[in-house]
């Protein structure tokens, strides 16, 4: 056999391997956030995992923090190009804490996937906690950000919250089922409609990182994409309305109600294909 040959097989080997590893570098990982009192399940009985599939991300599974801070995860990785995870939050727990179970998880996702974007996904609150995340804990990194019906500015409804949580009805709440009334006060507090004395007031004038922002706005109002949604009005989950994200952010209206619903999957397919 002539040496030209003999070189034949280990030039498609060093070719097949090159060809790997620019497959792994293009790789995408997707985390899914869930809002307030929603959990890892709401994205995939709302559908959205089957479609997210459908569009070639690999389901890698659930990421659970232990109590001793270790991040319990599904093993082997999945050796995909793109990967998606949901996780645990304590969603009644207040936006810095909850802020921080995400970092440490983020985190963790990044050092499985060295050198890959992580782009978020997050409903309702957990827009404004990934958001919380990504400004004041500089380990974590994040490219693209999606919140869906997210209330950036406040909402309202928080109030009504903080209100009932400091009225009489509180005390009966809980013979109602309605005992996350009396968890969730400090929350409510931090998802008050924006002023200096606030969380969101402060959050939304600290200098954000340079990612991608794109703010999905829920409107089931006839009237324009502002009214907004039952929960959260539309100016409130506009980004760019943000003072420290003025111009920054895409927008993307969204019709329909407050929650998930199936349509979301291909709509966060249809916004990570477009940052490639």
């Amino acid at each position: 056999m002539s040496a030209h040959r003999r070189a034949l097989p280990r030039l498609a080997l060093a070719a097949a391997a090159l060809a790997s590893l620019a497959t792994a570098a293009r790789a995408d990982t997707l985390v899914l956030v869930q809002g307030y009192l929603g959990s890892a399940g709401s994205w995939r009985a709302s559908g959205i995992v089957p479609l997210l599939h459908a569009r070639g991300w690999t389901d890698a599974g659930h990421l659970v923090l232990a109590p001793d801070g270790r991040v319990l995860e599904p093993s082997p990785a999945p050796n995909a190009r793109d990967r998606l995870y949901t996780l645990d939050l304590p969603t009644e727990a207040p936006i810095p804490v909850q802020a921080a179970w995400l970092s440490h998880q983020l985190q963790h996702v990044a050092a499985r996937h060295p050198g890959e974007k992580i782009a978020v996904a997050a409903h309702s609150a957990g827009g404004v906690v990934a958001r919380f995340a990504a400004v004041v804990d500089q380990r974590t990194k994040i490219d693209t950000l999606v919140t869906i019906a997210s209330p950036h500015l406040g909402t309202a409804a928080a109030e009504v919250g903080s209100a009932i949580g400091n009225s009489p009805l509180s005390w009966i709440a809980p013979f109602f089922g309605a005992n996350t009334i009396n968890r969730s006060q400090v929350l409510y507090r931090d998802l008050w409609r924006e002023r200096p004395d606030t969380l969101l007031g402060w959050l939304n004038r600290q200098p954000h990182p340079s990612l991608r922002y794109v703010a999905v706005m829920r409107s089931n109002d006839p009237r324009g994409p502002l009214a907004g949604d039952n929960v959260v009005a539309g100016w409130s989950q506009d980004m760019n309305a943000v003072p420290a994200l003025v111009g920054r952010a895409e927008r993307i209206v969204s019709p329909g109600d407050h929650g998930l619903k199936t349509s979301d999957g291909v709509l966060i397919a249809d916004v990570l294909a477009a940052g490639r």
